[in-house]
């Protein structure tokens, strides 16, 4: 993924407007609901990143996609009422690359749907490595890329147990991150194929994780997503604040080129829930300048995050969900 910069001008005065703690009545609204909310474990969403990575770099191509890829299947069939594969084979800098998006459906006849999504793919090159010799080296994607998918695995373990009235669609993307860093048109492929060949119906709207597994992670409101799908913005941030624990901060933040782009681009309102701070390695803090390079590692991540986000995704499904 790629982030501008860019202040934000024309949604500054909705983002100013919005309470910065919840109000007595959002708490009342998100906490009686006559459903019994399952329980999110950060731990389990922590041992699903882990397996990720232990697989080692998920470059398409290599021995560690696919068995990375058997196991996802596997996985995800034992919890979804339904499992489609997407096999696209795609040329990019005059290589072949062998992509494969995985949908898991929870009541796949509901006409009313959400759309969770993440990449499973890792990045083929450390090119923000220190050491000039990681360049080739494919990145370990612990949270860029595990972190997200973790989440969407435990939660696919929840709804196996227990469904919301809605239909939900969990989408793992492949080929997110082949470009090299300037080139955002060869970013997001396996989600720019997604959206031009739907092999679902249309969800009221789609969420999209991204590097949400840090231990001192921020998640700020991410520009394109705000213009995108204003609705489901509020809400997430307002969960966050009832069921985080300061991840969730309600403030601008630039616009960042991920997957969620090509699905706004095919008309359906996606927001996109990213750690902006670790793209382009800005943070002060060294240890969080670990994006794109070999110390993208279990290391850094925590379950409390996961949990944090994993949390706000379950009252979301459960807790009057339609927003648009």
């Amino acid at each position: 993924m790629i982030v501008s910069i860019a202040p934000w001008i024309s949604f500054t005065s909705c983002l100013d407007d919005k309470p910065k703690t919840p109000t007595t009545e959002q708490q009342q609204k998100y906490q009686q609901n006559s459903v019994v909310i399952p329980e999110f474990n950060g731990n389990s969403a922590f041992e699903f990143c882990k397996k990720q990575v232990d697989f080692g770099p998920r470059v398409p191509n290599t021995k560690e996609h696919d068995a990375c890829k058997a196991w996802l299947l596997e996985t995800l069939t034992n919890f979804a009422d339904t499992v489609i594969t997407q096999n696209t084979i795609q040329t990019v800098y005059n290589k072949k690359w062998n992509l494969t998006n995985i949908v898991a459906q929870f009541n796949p006849h509901a006409e009313n749907r959400v759309m969770l999504c993440a990449h499973w793919d890792s990045r083929p090159r450390s090119d923000e490595d220190s050491m000039k010799a990681n360049f080739d080296k494919g990145i370990p994607g612990a949270n860029d890329g595990a972190s997200g998918v973790g989440v969407l695995l435990e939660l696919a373990r929840l709804l196996h147990s227990q469904k919301p009235d809605i239909g939900v669609d969990l989408v793992l993307f492949d080929g997110e991150d082949i470009g090299y860093s300037t080139d955002g048109d060869n970013f997001c492929i396996g989600s720019k194929y997604f959206a031009k060949n739907l092999p679902v119906p249309k969800p009221r709207y789609a969420i999209l994780l991204d590097l949400v597994g840090d231990k001192e992670a921020q998640f700020l409101v991410e520009q394109t997503s705000m213009q995108s799908a204003f609705a489901v913005v509020d809400k997430v941030w307002a969960l966050g604040k009832l069921y985080g624990k300061g991840e969730f901060v309600l403030q601008q933040g630039g616009a960042i080129t991920d997957d969620h782009i090509p699905l706004i681009e095919a008309g359906i309102p996606t927001i996109d829930i990213i750690d902006m701070e670790l793209v382009g390695n800005r943070s002060s803090n060294p240890r969080r300048r670990y994006w794109h390079t070999q110390y993208d590692t279990m290391e850094n991540i925590s379950p409390v995050t996961l949990s944090s986000v994993g949390t706000v995704l379950t009252h979301l499904l459960f807790n009057n969900p339609i927003v648009i």
